[in-house]
C-alpha cells in the first residue's frame, strides 16, 4: 500500500483530469498502477491545494473499476477505500453500497473475514446510508451465490450484535427466499442477543422458524437457551413441553445442561413433582449428573428443610468421585448455618481446607452469618480477620451481617465502630446498613438516635425502603405518637414503597397497646383487602389488645380463627390469652390452654405462672358467670 501523500504526489504529476468515460477508465487504470507500485504502508495524507481539483474527477465508476481490478491486492483496495472515506469535504467521493459490496467480495476471495466484519459494522451503523441492510440485500443478486450466502450470514450476525433485530429478520427472509442457508451458529448468535436484551417473544418466534426450516440443523445449545428463556419468564411448563417436542420429533437430544436448566426452574418454583420428573427423565436417558445437578439438588433439599437428604446427595458425590468445588461446599455450609448446625458447617469448612479448596467470600459470609445468629461475635471477628489474611475480598454484605449481629446483642458501639472500618475500606453504607443500626438503637429505646440515623441516610440521597418506613412507624409508635406513625404509614405508597405484613403488624400492635382495638381491626381488614395474609404476630397483637380491654371472649374467637387458618400460636399468644382468662377468674380455661401450650413445646414465662396463680384467687366475674351459664345451656 502507499501513503496518501505519496499517492497525491504521483497523481498530480502523472494524471490528467478526465471528462469522459474513456478518461475515467484511464484514471482508474493509473490509480491502480500507483497502488500496485507504491511501497509505503500508511494511508496518504496531504494538504496540497491542487489535489482537491484532481480528487473531484474520481467518480463512482472510477471507484468500482479500481476496487474490482483483480490485479490489485486486497490490502491496496482497502487503502484506496479508506482514503475515499476520509474525504469528508467531498460527499460524492464517499464509497456507496456498491463500492462496499465490491470490496467485500474482494476481501471474501482473500479470506479476510475480520476486515469484512469491520466494514459491515461500519455500514449498518452509518446513518448516511438510511436503510443499509435493505440496500445490500437489494444489490447482492448480481454477485456469485457462494459469496452472497457467506455475506448474508455475516451481515445477519452483525445485525444481531448491533441489536438490529428487524434487519436481521430481513436478511433471514431474503436468504430463505433464495434457498440459501444461515448457519445454525449464526442463528444462535441472534437467539443469544434477543435473550440478552429481553426480547423474549422475538427469541421464541425465531427459534420456531429455525425448527420449521428444513435447512437448519438445531443444536442443543439453541434448545437449552430457549428453554432457559421460558424458565426465566416463569413458563416452566412450556419449556418442558418444548423439550419433549424436540425429543419426540428427533430434532435434538437434550444434554445435562438442558435438564439442569429445567431442574433449577422447578426448584425455584418449589415444584416437587417437576423435580422428580426431571430426575426420572435423566435416569431413563442415561444422562450423568454433573456438579451443577448436585448443587441444584442440595439447594432443593436444603431449602425444603430436608438437610438429611441434602447430606445424602453430598455423599453420593463422594461415592461417584464427582469433583466437588467451592460452590458445592459453600452451599452445604450455607444451609447448615441457616439451620443452626454450626458444628457441621465448620466440619465442612475444615474439609475444604484438607481438599485444597479455597473458600470464597460466600463461604465466609455464610459462616459469619451463622455465628452472628448464634450471638458468637468473637468467632465472627476471627473469621473476618482470617478472610483478610487470606486475601478474600470483603463485601458490604459481610459488614452488614456483622453489624446486624452486634445490633441484635445491643452492642451498638461495636456496630458503629465496624461501620467506620467498612467506610475506611471504601465501602459506602447502604440502606441496609442504616436500617440495621436504626433497628438496634430502637431495641435499646434510643429512639432519637434511631431517627437521626435514618434521617442522615435520607439526607445523603439514599432511598429508604419498606424496612426504613417500618422502622419509622415503630419509633413513633413506641414514642406514643400514633398520628405521626400513621402519617408515615400512609405516605409509604406515595414514595414508591408498599407496606408489608411487618409494617401492618407494627401499626396494629401499637393501636392494641393503646387500647384502640377498633382501629387495629380496621388496619387488619385493610391488610387482608390488599392481599396480605395475617400471621401469628397479627393475631397475637389483636388477642393482646382484646384482653387489655377486657374482651376475652373476642380474644378467644381470634385464637380459634388462628387454629382454623393453620396458624400456630407462639408464647406471646398463649401468654396474652392465659393472662386475660386469669384476670376474669376463668382458671379452668386458663389451665387448659397452659396444658396445650406445654404439649406444643412452648416454654411459659413468669407472666403465665403469675396469671395462673392469680386466677385461683380471683372471684368469678359477671362475664365469666354468663359464659358458664351459656356453656351449661349448650
Amino acid at each position: 500500500m502507499c501513503s496518501q501523500k505519496t499517492l497525491f504526489r504521483i497523481i498530480n504529476k502523472t494524471v490528467s483530469f478526465p471528462s469522459n468515460q474513456q478518461q475515467q477508465h484511464e484514471l482508474a487504470h493509473k490509480i491502480t498502477q500507483i497502488l500496485i507500485n507504491s511501497k509505503t504502508p500508511n494511508y496518504f495524507k496531504s494538504n496540497n491545494t491542487e489535489l482537491h481539483s484532481m480528487i473531484s474527477c474520481i467518480t463512482p465508476h472510477v471507484t468500482y473499476r479500481v476496487l474490482s481490478n483483480p490485479i490489485l491486492p486486497p490490502h491496496s483496495c482497502l487503502s484506496f477505500f479508506h482514503f475515499l472515506k476520509t474525504q469528508h469535504s467531498n460527499i460524492s467521493l464517499k464509497p456507496d453500497l456498491n463500492s462496499h459490496l465490491i470490496l467485500l467480495s474482494r476481501l471474501f476471495q482473500a479470506r479476510k473475514f475480520a476486515s469484512m466484519k469491520t466494514i459491515l459494522n461500519s455500514v449498518v451503523n452509518d446513518s448516511e446510508f438510511g436503510c443499509p441492510v435493505s440496500g445490500i440485500v437489494d444489490l447482492v443478486d448480481e454477485f456469485e451465490p457462494h459469496f452472497v450466502e457467506e455475506l448474508c450470514d455475516m451481515l445477519f450476525r452483525v445485525c444481531s450484535d448491533n441489536r438490529l433485530f428487524e434487519e436481521a429478520f430481513r436478511v433471514y427472509d431474503y436468504v430463505e427466499e433464495k434457498g440459501l442457508v444461515i448457519e445454525e451458529r449464526s442463528c444462535f448468535v441472534l437467539l443469544l442477543a434477543l435473550k440478552k436484551f429481553g426480547e423474549v417473544d422475538l427469541c421464541l418466534r425465531f427459534f420456531r422458524r429455525m425448527v420449521e426450516s428444513e435447512s437448519i440443523e438445531i443444536r442443543v445449545q439453541s434448545l437449552t437457551l430457549v428453554v432457559d428463556v421460558l424458565c426465566r419468564r416463569g413458563e416452566v411448563g412450556k419449556a418442558k413441553e418444548l423439550m419433549d417436542e424436540m425429543v419426540g420429533k428427533s430434532i435434538v437430544k437434550p444434554t445435562v445442561f438442558t435438564y439442569n436448566t429445567l431442574l433449577n426452574a422447578y426448584v425455584g418454583i418449589k415444584d416437587r413433582k417437576g423435580v422428580d420428573e426431571i430426575l426420572r427423565l435423566m435416569e431413563r436417558e442415561g444422562v450423568v449428573r454433573s456438579v451443577a445437578t448436585y448443587s441444584i439438588l442440595i439447594q432443593w433439599y436444603s431449602s425444603s428443610g430436608d438437610i438429611g437428604e441434602a447430606e445424602k446427595i453430598f455423599e453420593e458425590m463422594r461415592e461417584r468421585n464427582v469433583e466437588m468445588d467451592v460452590y458445592v461446599y459453600s452451599s452445604m455450609i450455607s444451609w447448615n448455618c441457616r439451620l443452626g448446625n454450626m458444628k457441621r458447617a465448620f466440619d465442612l469448612f475444615d474439609e475444604m481446607s484438607q481438599r485444597d479448596i479455597a473458600p470464597n467470600a460466600h463461604t465466609y459470609g455464610s459462616l459469619i452469618c451463622g455465628v452472628c445468629k448464634a450471638g458468637q461475635m468473637e468467632a465472627a471477628e476471627i473469621l473476618l480477620e482470617e478472610m483478610q489474611s487470606k486475601g478474600v475480598d470483603l463485601n458490604i454484605v459481610i459488614f452488614n451481617t456483622m453489624m446486624d449481629g452486634y445490633s441484635k446483642r445491643g452492642m451498638m458501639d461495636e456496630a458503629s465502630r465496624l461501620q467506620g472500618i467498612m467506610e475506611r475500606k471504601g465501602f459506602n453504607a447502604d440502606v441496609f446498613t442504616y436500617n440495621i443500626l436504626a433497628s438496634g438503637l430502637c431495641k435499646l429505646h434510643r429512639y432519637n438516635e434511631a431517627k437521626q440515623t435514618l434521617n442522615s441516610m435520607i439526607e445523603q440521597g439514599i432511598e429508604p425502603n419498606v424496612v426504613t418506613f417500618t422502622t419509622f412507624v415503630e419509633i413513633y409508635s413506641k414514642e406514643g405518637n400514633l398520628a405521626e406513625a400513621e402519617r408515615i404509614f400512609r405516605d409509604m405508597e406515595k414514595k414508591g414503597e408498599v407496606p408489608n405484613v411487618v409494617t401492618y403488624n407494627t401499626l396494629i400492635d401499637a393501636y392494641c397497646k393503646k387500647e384502640k382495638v377498633k382501629q387495629a381491626h380496621s388496619i387488619k381488614s385493610e391488610m387482608v383487602n390488599k392481599g396480605l395474609v395475617p400471621d401469628v404476630y397479627t393475631y397475637s397483637s389483636l388477642i393482646h389488645g382484646e384482653c387489655i380491654v377486657g374482651r376475652v371472649d373476642a380474644a378467644l374467637k381470634l385464637f380459634n380463627e388462628m387454629g382454623l387458618k393453620g396458624i400456630t400460636g407462639n408464647v406471646a399468644t398463649y401468654t396474652s390469652i392465659i393472662s386475660g382468662l386469669s384476670k376474669e377468674g376463668r382458671s379452668d380455661e386458663a389451665f387448659n390452654l397452659y396444658d396445650e401450650m406445654m404439649r406444643k413445646g412452648l416454654t411459659p414465662d413468669d407472666r403465665v405462672f403469675a396469671g395462673l396463680v392469680g386466677s385461683l384467687h380471683k372471684p368469678v366475674t359477671h362475664a365469666a358467670l354468663k359464659q358458664n351459664e351459656y356453656e351449661e345451656q349448650k
